[in-house]
């Protein structure tokens, strides 16, 4: 099969070929013929697998054949991404493909000023890439306007439906004309975010081109148990011993990831941060020297792990395992993209063990474990496997109380010499919005 059996048209033909693109990805060959259709989509594919390309060139393809031409403050097609990052990343993907259409694409994201967008989208965009903060300010001031609509694209959709964009995806939702072509795209789709989909599509066509919230294949993975206090004493050690050239590390607060620069810096090692915090041009100036490999270590939080393309990137590590168990899946696929290999590394301390063991039961795999020489943990984590159970040490039987009082007390449970007390198991509560639309007839 070829990007030309597909249908497309010659100077989409053309980009794809310059950028060499020679055969269509299994999502790709399913996803192009069905945007082409018009068809609602609900789209799950490892990332790495050609998403972008997968509803970006046949939406170009529709703008060109079909539809008015745009009108002032207008645009005809909306893609939504979580991150400011992934906004930028994707309007570059879009321009390439569109570089021999009659189109015009930007990207708005918040964290730089309102005016230049505004001013840009006062003739009309044909595609706009955007977060969905900064798309609601562009709105409420009057400088972009929805009835001209097409076709919208929510991009890491589990992300965009989670409880941190809800609000603002239902605001967005009441924005929207009723007749529209809605497309879904993303690694990971749970039980309860599909549900919610079905209020948002029509008739949709599912595509799952491999199994659901699965680790691409070309990753090797494993976990290396260490005390939370000789964390980063464990990366500098790792990083020597393994002489690595190139490592994307994921810090769960952006605390964590000023603290773990500012140590990698004083021991003379080129390592840099992005984080929420940072100014939007400081963080892309970072993105950009690790791409060209000017910096040898980007310590990031979750922004980076979604969507990023860093080609030929070798080395992922998780200095601390992230909360929601789907963004493992998302932070280890920077590496192994493309047909390459790449290597995932998590540190682990006794206390990340439930975000562990959800991980393996996610994943449906046991995260094979090495002890390093000299940093075995004192606080033990304790064994997990892919059912999802934490497998607890035995605890010796207390001691009687001796007439001295010798005995080992705790205000609350006793607790053995060396053991960590299991913390709880927190699940994350996710708000699911309603998106009070209407009824909307089939296209």
């Amino acid at each position: 099969m070829t990007f030309a059996t597909l249908g497309l048209i010659e100077p989409l033909l053309r980009a794809l070929e310059a950028l060499g693109y020679q055969t269509p990805t299994p999502v790709q060959a399913q996803a192009i013929p069905a945007v082409l259709a018009g068809r609602d989509l609900m789209a799950a594919a490892q990332t790495g697998t050609g998403k972008t390309a997968g509803f970006a060139v046949p939406l170009l393809q529709r703008l060109t054949m079909e539809g008015p031409k745009v009108t002032a403050n207008s645009v005809r097609a909306l893609i939504l991404c979580p991150t400011r990052e992934l906004a930028e990343q994707v309007h570059a993907s879009v321009a390439q493909y569109a570089e021999h259409l009659p189109l015009t694409t930007y990207a708005v994201y918040g964290g730089v000023s309102i005016n230049p967008q505004m001013m840009k989208l006062c003739k009309g965009v044909d595609v706009l890439v955007a977060t969905p903060g900064r798309l609601i300010d562009l709105f409420r001031q009057n400088a972009l306007k929805l009835n001209q609509l097409q076709t919208l694209v929510l991009d890491e959709a589990d992300r965009m439906l989670d409880l941190g964009f809800s609000e603002e995806l239902a605001n967005i939702y009441r924005m929207l004309p009723k007749k529209r072509q809605t497309l879904l795209f993303s690694a990971t789709f749970s039980d309860d975010i599909r549900l919610l989909a079905g209020q948002m599509l029509i008739d949709p066509l599912s595509i799952e081109v491999s199994p659901r919230n699965v680790a691409a294949n070309t990753v090797k993975q494993w976990v290396v148990p260490v005390d939370k206090k000789r964390k980063a004493e464990l990366f500098v050690h790792l990083m020597r011993k393994g002489k690595w050239k190139q490592v994307l590390v994921f810090a769960k607060t952006r605390n964590g990831v000023d603290a773990l620069v500012d140590k990698l810096q004083g021991l003379g090692i080129n390592a840099d941060g992005i984080h929420g915090d940072k100014p939007q041009a400081t963080r892309q100036r970072a993105l950009d020297r690790f791409k060209a490999s000017e910096v040898q270590i980007l310590v990031a939080t979750d922004v980076a792990a979604r969507g990023l393309d860093i080609e030929d990137l070798p080395m992922v590590v998780n200095f601390d395992l992230p909360i929601v168990a789907e963004d493992y899946i998302h932070r280890i696929g920077r590496t192994g993209r493309a047909g390459n290999t790449g290597e995932a590394i998590s540190l682990v301390c006794a206390d990340e063990v439930n975000m562990l063991s959800a991980i393996e039961m996610l994943t449906r795999q046991t995260l094979t474990r090495r002890m390093e020489q000299d940093f075995e943990p004192e606080h033990r984590v304790p064994d997990t496997d892919a059912s999802g159970q934490v497998v607890k040490k035995p605890k010796k039987p207390k001691k009687p109380k001796t007439s001295g009082g010798g005995g080992k007390r705790n205000l609350g449970k006793w607790v053995e010499s060396g053991e960590v007390a299991a913390e709880p198991s927190i699940k994350p509560v996710r708000k699911v919005p309603v998106f009070n639309t209407g009824p909307r007839k089939k296209k």
